[in-house]
């Protein structure tokens, strides 16, 4: 099994698109413009801006990101449709996806075509758009449920037609990391066409999933900010990154320290609350409360830290609560600046796993200062 990453990986974010298609999201352009920015300037390389056929609003909005002049390329999404395609071509826009339904469940039920038809399709969507000069995209919607050999067909005919790239989507995330790089791997050794890999993650393997397709020699992936997207959202940006950097030592070019500041703005823009556990970027993800992890990180951050805090912008809390011990309760006095040589910081300890017990909360700096007084004035 061969699991070398390619050094040449590209971040392939659709927050603008799969990310607004989250249920109930809805970002103005002026918030577009802004993710857009943040994401360009944080060296994300390829950003999938909207659907221009959805209408003039929507093209009004890409036109204002085309109109931008970023130094990330900007990519609309298009159905196998020549119409599509011109409205992205109105919009100024240089690139394309194209997506095309490529199981037969889809073929039949949603379709209500053939195979033969969904042939003839992509090419004349992809004749109409290298006639253009756009760079092109095939998007194999449903591509985990597809028939192999009907997928390989199709992708060869995007060869043929002169397509950049082919996006296989794991449209439902029913894959597994092992399914998926079987699947990717397969895709990879048939064509000289680079391959995107794009999940989604209804069962919660959309960032393991995507990994796994660049280990099987993808080079694009597709993210979204703080894993937006339809049903249970996408692979998320933060996770997809941090996972490249720590546990494949691949280094996407991405300026991580920004990656807090847009999950934040995002999570705002979308109304979705970011859960404080959200991993990479959650306000708690690096908080310690038990005794045993606080010594630990006292001694040396690596101890019970993968990466530091700061790799993404967010700080380390050493939080009091019912699992405390002593060496997290004097460094929490200490930044305090109380002296604990007078005091019975057992007592005291006690004093703060009960509190702590009796709200079901960490401890506070004023609550503590409190507990400090009552163990010196011997008050209850």
């Amino acid at each position: 099994m061969n699991t070398q990453l390619r050094s040449d990986i590209v971040i392939a974010d659709t927050t603008l698109r799969d990310g607004e298609q989250t249920a109930g999201v809805v970002f103005s352009p002026e918030e577009k413009q802004t993710i857009a920015r943040m994401l360009d300037n944080m060296g994300v390389q390829e950003l999938e801006c909207g659907i221009p056929a959805m209408g003039k609003a929507e093209q009004t909005a890409i036109r204002q990101l085309v109109d931008l002049n970023l130094k990330t390329r900007l990519i609309t999404w298009n159905r196998a449709l020549v119409p599509d395609i011109q409205s992205s071509l109105d919009c100024g826009i240089s690139a394309v996806d194209i997506s095309i339904s490529v199981s037969d469940l889809h073929i039949k039920h949603k379709l209500r075509k053939s195979r033969h038809w969904v042939k003839k399709q992509l090419k004349t969507a992809l004749g109409f758009a290298k006639r253009n000069s756009l760079y092109v995209s095939v998007g194999s919607e449903d591509s985990s449920r597809a028939d192999m050999d009907f997928l390989l067909e199709l992708l060869h005919i995007a060869e043929q037609e002169g397509a950049d790239r082919f996006r296989f989507c794991d449209t439902l995330g029913i894959l597994n990391p092992f399914t998926t790089f079987d699947k990717v791997a397969q895709i990879v050794a048939s064509t000289t066409l680079d391959v995107e890999i794009h999940t989604h993650n209804d069962l919660g393997m959309a960032t393991a999933n995507a990994i796994a397709g660049l280990q099987a020699g993808a080079r694009y992936v597709s993210t979204t900010v703080n894993g937006l997207g339809e049903r249970a959202g996408n692979a998320a940006l933060e996770e997809v990154v941090m996972a490249l950097k720590h546990t494949c030592a691949a280094d996407p070019g991405i300026d991580t320290k920004h990656l807090c500041d847009i999950s934040k703005y995002v999570s705002s823009a979308s109304c979705r609350p970011l859960p404080a556990w959200k991993a990479v970027v959650g306000e708690q993800v690096f908080s310690h409360e038990s005794g045993l992890h606080i010594d630990g990180v006292l001694k040396n951050p690596l101890n019970y830290e993968g990466f530091s805090p700061s790799e993404v912008g967010l700080k380390r809390h050493l939080v009091l609560g019912k699992h405390s011990g002593r060496h997290g309760l004097e460094q929490r006095l200490r930044k305090l600046n109380i002296k604990t040589q007078s005091l019975d910081l057992n007592t005291i300890l006690e004093r703060v796993r009960h509190f702590s017990c009796l709200n079901k909360a960490s401890i506070n700096d004023q609550q503590l200062l409190r507990l400090c007084g009552q163990t010196v004035n011997n008050e209850i």
